[in-house]
């Protein structure tokens, strides 16, 4: 096999795939460390970078080798639960010693005591064609209390925070800025649990009703949503600018809970094989087929757990499907650049222009040369863009082997598309991903699945506009609707959220022109404030 030189600390590394990927030759939880893809910290445990945010030299937090999974394994694990999954791929990535086997199975299940037992994510056929090629496999990971796939490793997050926090009595504040269903996600994980606080920013007008709904009616006192007047991206700056400050940081025990947070990529990281092996099921062979799985990107997350999973061992390929904001696309392709501004669209998770979680896969894809990350990191803050080089981009295109782009009407077209045709509905970001099926159909040999990422029930009025739309290039894919028709329909399926609406509402505002930063900053000095004084009585 060919070998490879860690450039950070000249450790050895071996290589299991034509020198693709990293993989060291003995990894056990006893000694898997974290560090920064920048190498400015190395040696960190599990604890340490699950209270992070940023590194301290700007970079996000990565394991120093990936665990694999055996051939045995993959077959020992195929009929395993979501939870049981769980606990067998984050074990790989946690010391014991930090959490013992029992405490990490009661963590997991007390995690998803809101959830439906056994029924956190679901396979659906779509079509149930008699031709195999045409059928639509989706897995829906939205069975969770807000309707949103965050809810599972949020949940999770939280679950392991509680657990550090509670044996070693102190108190988190958590920053998140959110373009719609984290926010929700991360209110419904953490509001009531033990010795964390919550601020969440959320984009006023840029969040459907249900989305912002979910989050300003929390009446917890451990949560607080500031409604802000600008966009997803610009949420980023002030929360960034906070964690820049190690002192400030570290007095307030300030972290984040977005996908920065190494805890959500472990999360999701199970996502992956347990698609794997329901889709698997479905072609009735003992052989290990490989999955191309498509999935809407945004910030990124979600793909570099599935890089992770890939690394790790697991047969499947990805691919990117974005929207008009094509940030991502283009760096899979080698450019990494910012364009002069963000276009709104019905999507709006996907709303965004720095999907930060691309540098754990620069640093993955680099054979973890965490000299490179911080130099082509480097280039990209101070000038906006910078060539991917290509020995990255040729490990990168072994695993993401294909990207794709498409605006609203495309969009809207498969929505309307898919309800006619099957008389089921897509949430605009699961529909980003099911264009992806009509652009390059799948062939039999390989099985293939969309990730569902939202149930459309958040998103009444990109349902609305697909059903009745009498827009010509909507009208060759089929009959549009009568509204009151459409009205009825979207009624329905919105009717679980509907509750929200006659509930209480309570948030704080950050308008243009304040100073978001130090709002920010005087709350979270509030809050600590607060936390000593009752501790204290």
């Amino acid at each position: 096999l060919p070998r490879f030189t860690d450039h950070s600390n000249n450790l050895q590394l071996s290589s299991t795939r034509s020198g693709k990927k990293l993989i060291p030759a003995s990894v056990s939880p006893a000694n898997m460390r974290y560090r920064s893809t920048r190498g400015g910290e190395v040696n960190l445990s599990f604890q340490d970078v699950l209270f992070a945010g940023y590194s301290e030299d700007g970079g996000l937090y990565m394991p120093e080798s990936v665990p694999t999974v055996s051939a045995a394994e993959l077959k020992a694990w195929a009929t395993l639960s979501y939870r049981q999954l769980l606990y067998q791929i984050s074990r790989k990535f946690i010391d014991t010693q930090e959490i013992p086997d029992n405490d990490l199975r009661d963590i997991i299940e007390s995690a998803f005591r809101k959830f439906k037992s056994d029924e956190e994510m679901k396979l659906v056929n779509v079509t149930q064609s008699t031709v195999e090629a045409d059928d639509i496999w989706i897995l829906e990971l939205f069975k969770g209390p807000t309707f949103a796939f965050k809810d599972l490793a949020l949940s999770f997050v939280a679950g392991l925070l509680e657990y550090f926090l509670l044996k070693d009595q102190r108190h988190v504040t958590i920053l998140v800025g959110t373009s719609g269903d984290t926010g929700g996600a991360a209110i419904n994980a953490i509001e009531g649990r033990a010795n964390m606080t919550l601020i969440v920013l959320l984009p006023r007008h840029r969040c459907t009703v249900p989305q912002m709904l979910q989050m300003v009616t929390s009446q917890h006192s451990n949560i607080v949503v500031y409604s802000v007047d600008g966009l997803s991206d610009d949420l980023d700056v002030p929360i960034k600018k906070c964690f820049a400050s190690a002192d400030f940081m570290k007095r307030h025990n300030l972290m984040s809970i977005n996908s920065i947070n190494w805890g959500r990529i472990l999360g999701q990281v199970a996502h992956f094989f347990y698609s794997f092996f329901r889709r698997t099921q479905t072609k009735q062979t003992s052989e290990l087929l490989s999955v191309e799985i498509v999935l809407p990107t945004g910030a990124a997350g979600n793909i570099t757990s599935g890089c992770l999973a890939e690394a790790m061992g697991l047969p499947v390929t990805l691919v990117a499907a974005v929207n008009t904001n094509d940030i991502m696309a283009r760096a899979i392709n080698g450019d990494f650049s910012i364009v002069p501004q963000v276009h709104h669209s019905l999507s709006s998770a996907m709303d965004i222009q720095m999907p930060y979680n691309f540098e754990r896969m620069l640093y993955l894809f680099s054979e973890f040369n965490v000299q490179l990350v911080a130099s082509l990191m480097k280039t990209f803050e101070e000038q906006g863009r910078v060539k991917i080089p290509d020995s990255i981009l040729s490990n990168m295109k072994k695993v993401i082997t294909d990207t794709c782009v498409h605006d609203d009407d495309r969009v809207l077209q498969v929505m309307r598309m898919v309800h006619h045709s099957h008389g089921y509905l897509l949430c605009p970001h699961t529909a980003v991903a099911v264009v992806y099926h009509y652009k390059c159909p799948p062939i039999a040999t390989k099985p293939r699945l969309y990730i569902a990422t939202a149930s459309p029930t958040k998103f009444p009025e990109a349902l609305k506009k697909a059903l009745t739309s009498t827009d010509p290039k909507l009208e060759s894919v089929s009959q549009h609707l009568p509204d009151k028709e459409a009205s009825a329909i979207v009624h329905n399926v919105c009717q679980p959220l509907d509750h929200l609406k006659s509930l209480p509402t309570k948030s704080l505002m950050m308008d243009q022109g304040e100073n978001w930063e130090k709002m920010l900053r005087e709350k979270i000095e509030e809050i600590n404030a607060t936390w000593l004084n009752e501790i204290c009585v």
